[in-house]
């Protein structure tokens, strides 16, 4: 069985709750994950204090790799001549000297593939064909039996309110080489609400495999939308040799804890028939 505390979108700045930081760290002390997750977004405008903010709490998870990942919140917005030709100084100095990463536990790689892209879209994403070469050959060279995850902040399906902007460019070629990898979920944010989906849901349903694509709420701000308007949230993954499990777990504004929610489960491996439980 592997853990995988999934947060997202600290937003650090000015729609930081820190209440939603303390809530988080108590949960993942509870949770006592192999490893977390923050899928994106960790500051609101790429400066170096609110990376300094973020850092601070990722500092204070529990002592497991920790897999991080830009969001288009990481790169400046309105300085244009940083955004143009430095857009990741600060991320490199505070979070990490690397965009695309490679971690390996026990059981399970995590290929992290940062797609933001500041020089061609302002809100959306994008990922590249050498981004997903370096997908493949890390997959490639995983164990056997190894869980397969990608970690990537923008979304690949739009949540059922449509909130959230455009989908990733070339959403279902990537799902369909996604698939092809032999990946076993894909966890992600940007939309600011839960939204679990599939790789059917682009790809069709006669498709022979299935791969979750699991959207975190915000974790950390009040920037929640749809039904998740003022309201914080984070996952708890568990993977076992047969099934995914996603927890999702909110916190109400003004509240202190999150609460768990209903468990979504996906078998695995993926066969024709499957379906979330």
């Amino acid at each position: 069985m592997l853990t995988v505390l999934h947060a997202s979108d600290f937003q650090c700045g000015r729609p930081f709750r820190a209440a939603a930081a303390e809530a988080l760290l108590r949960l993942a002390a509870e949770t006592d994950p192999d490893i977390a997750v923050v899928s994106g977004d960790l500051t609101q405008r790429a400066k170096a204090r609110e990376f300094k903010a973020a850092k601070g709490i990722l500092d204070r998870m529990p002592r497991v790799p920790i897999v991080v990942t830009p969001g288009n919140h990481d790169v400046p917005l309105f300085r244009i001549f940083e955004r143009a030709f430095t857009p990741y100084k600060n991320w490199r100095a505070v979070i990490s000297p690397e965009l695309d990463t490679v971690t390996r536990v026990p059981g399970a790689t995590l290929v992290a593939l940062n797609s933001s892209a500041p020089r061609r879209a302002i809100v959306n994403g994008r990922i590249d064909d050498d981004q997903l070469e370096f997908a493949r050959r890390a997959f490639e060279t995983s164990p056997a039996g190894d869980i397969r995850c990608l970690v990537i902040h923008h979304h690949f399906v739009p949540p059922p309110d449509g909130k959230g902007g455009r989908t990733l460019p070339r959403a279902r070629f990537l799902a369909s080489r996604f698939e092809s990898m032999g990946v076993d979920l894909v966890l992600g944010g940007h939309v600011h609400q839960t939204h679990i989906t599939t790789s059917r849901d682009l790809l069709g349903a006669d498709r022979g495999s299935l791969i979750p694509f699991i959207a975190c709420g915000t974790t950390t701000s009040w920037r929640g939308r749809g039904p998740e308007a003022d309201l914080n949230s984070l996952n708890v993954v568990r993977i076992s040799s047969g099934d995914i499990e996603i927890v999702p777990h909110r916190m109400d504004a003004g509240g202190d804890m999150f609460e768990p929610g209903d468990p979504v489960v996906f078998s695995r491996p993926t066969s024709p028939g499957t379906a979330p439980r």
